[in-house]
């Protein structure tokens, strides 16, 4: 049986990092690590090849030699999933979807031959039991979780690390908290399920092997989210591997605000190799965080506790949010002097949107607000939804607030705060290798000489070298400053591109794909 596995091509997008790619000579940030793993479910003795659209073209020939088509999408990924499934079928070629954008919205894809939704481990092996038999069925569902210790090691050997800025890597899935308008508990569940400290050394090892020397990012929505076996069994085998390796990753991932509680837990990542965390902050607006239950971040300093992340020894990139219902005209300013005084020099914000299946859908969806479904891209200039503020007035508050904080000197100036705060940690090796040197020496001529905030650029600079292990990350988010930069020129944030008149969205009728597994087809 011959297998191609297909990842859609992801648009321009903040996390995407296109333009800052191309100062590494790296394609996409990272490779598809849903597909490696439904790679490492399927029988050894089938033929598979995987194409990730971000890094290489989907050809005829591909499809020409492919069997089934196994095919997995976020909602970002929706424009071009939909252009794929349409030239499988012109090709004839059957194909098996899952993942985020299937399971979020599988009565729109019933038109695709089978659709196996939910986590891979439960319901991948009843259709391929069930195809073997010769009585595949439409929908493959389940209510039911996995267990992360049954998950297998993902196939690395179908992609190229090399077209990549950072390897990726899962221990855990679930969130123990319940924020309105995340979609990850509806897809998880809040119950933490965590691979064994084995099986990531066991990963680990693969990408060594593989000769990978650079960033892996740990996937996990909430990587601390059973912080007692994290602290008692993972954390001292990644360390124990990386001393034995010699520090061959640096490694970021995902975490909530109360990591800013537990010294210890901090010390214990750095000394992992933890260098990066990004942290959902929302909103400095108590008000606009209890609206959406954002209880982990409500009753704290919440500049004190990235302060605190930060002098630990951990970058804090942060999540930002606007379009909550008490947002009022000071919102902006308010965002703005947040992020400034932070010193969160990648900080990310979005416009609120509402994914099926959370509580603010089902809230707002009961008010008739909702019209549209959300694009998957909350840094698009796109809403879901009638905010409470008018959406010209929010429109025209977040374009402000974005251009703001990446204009060449605010930037520079929250690398500065930054920078000042962090402590490189004691130990930490300061490698240069040639696409280092080669990014340095791309962003002297592109940032500056060719772009307009040169003159922020050479002060940063100049100020690093009084402090010269920080010149690297100085150099590093520059580009990202660039990069940012771009995505916001493109932005069209005109009213009337976004909404075409705020209709209620249609409820979906009910689909079998909203049955279990064991249900009729």
């Amino acid at each position: 049986m011959n297998i191609l596995l297909i990842n859609p091509e992801f648009p321009d997008t903040f996390w995407g990092l296109k333009n800052a790619l191309k100062f590494i000579g790296r394609k996409a940030m990272l490779p598809p690590l849903g597909l490696l793993t439904v790679a490492g479910l399927l029988p050894d003795d089938w033929n598979l090849k995987l194409i990730d659209m971000n890094t290489s073209p989907l050809r005829d020939r591909h499809l020409a030699w492919a069997d089934y088509v196994f095919l997995t999408a976020m909602l970002v990924q929706r424009p071009s999933t939909d252009a794929v499934i349409d030239r499988c079928r012109q090709a004839g070629v059957p194909i098996v979807a899952g993942g985020p954008l299937f399971t979020s919205l599988p009565e729109e894809y019933l038109h695709v031959d089978h659709l196996v939704l939910k986590e891979a481990e439960l319901t991948l092996p009843r259709f391929l039991e069930d195809l073997q038999n010769g009585c595949a069925r439409k929908i493959y569902n389940t209510h039911d979780k996995p267990d992360l210790q049954s998950t297998p090691m993902p196939r690395w050997d179908l992609v190229d690390p090399r077209k990549y800025a950072s390897m990726a890597i899962q221990y855990s899935r679930g969130c123990p908290f319940n924020c309105d308008f995340c979609d990850i508990t509806t897809l998880f569940g809040h119950r933490i399920r965590t691979k064994s400290a084995a099986q990531i050394v066991a990963e680990l090892e693969v990408l060594y092997q593989r000769g990978w020397r650079d960033y892996v990012f740990f996937v996990d929505d909430n990587f601390i989210g059973n912080k007692a076996v994290l602290k008692r069994e993972l954390l001292p085998a990644i360390t124990d591997w990386m001393e034995h390796r010699g520090h061959p990753f640096a490694f970021n991932t995902q975490a909530s605000i109360n990591l800013a509680d537990d010294e210890e837990l901090m010390s214990a990542m750095v000394r992992a190799g933890f260098d990066c965390v990004f942290v959902g902050i929302e909103s400095p607006d108590q008000q606009c965080l209890t609206e959406c239950n954002k209880v982990q971040n409500t009753g704290r300093d919440l500049l004190e506790c990235v302060a605190r992340i930060q002098r630990a020894g951990l970058q804090t990139q942060g999540g930002f949010i606007l379009g909550f219902d008490h947002d009022d005209a000071g919102v902006f300013d308010n965002l703005i002097q947040f992020i400034q005084k932070s010193g969160i020099v990648t900080a990310m914000v979005g416009l609120l949107n509402a994914p099926r299946g959370t509580q603010l859908y089902r809230r707002l969806l009961a008010e008739h607000r909702l019209f549209r479904t959300p694009t998957g891209d909350n840094t698009d200039c796109s809403i879901n939804f009638a905010p409470r503020m008018g959406l010209e007035k929010l429109m025209a508050g977040y374009r402000r607030v974005i251009e703001h904080i990446y204009s060449p000197q605010q930037h520079a100036e929250r690398i500065r705060t930054f920078l000042e705060r962090y402590r490189v940690p004691e130990g930490r090796k300061w490698r240069v290798h040639w696409k280092e040197l080669g990014a340095f020496v791309k962003s002297m001529w592109r940032i500056g000489i060719l772009d307009r905030g040169r003159k922020h650029y050479w002060k940063l600079l100049f100020w690093s070298l009084r402090r010269p292990r920080t010149l690297p990350l100085a150099v590093t988010f520059s580009i990202y400053g660039y990069h940012f930069r771009k995505i916001i020129r493109r932005l069209s944030c005109e009213t009337q591109n976004l909404v075409h008149g705020p209709m209620p969205m249609a409820v979906p009728a009910p689909v079998a794909a909203e049955r279990e597994v064991s249900g009729p087809a």
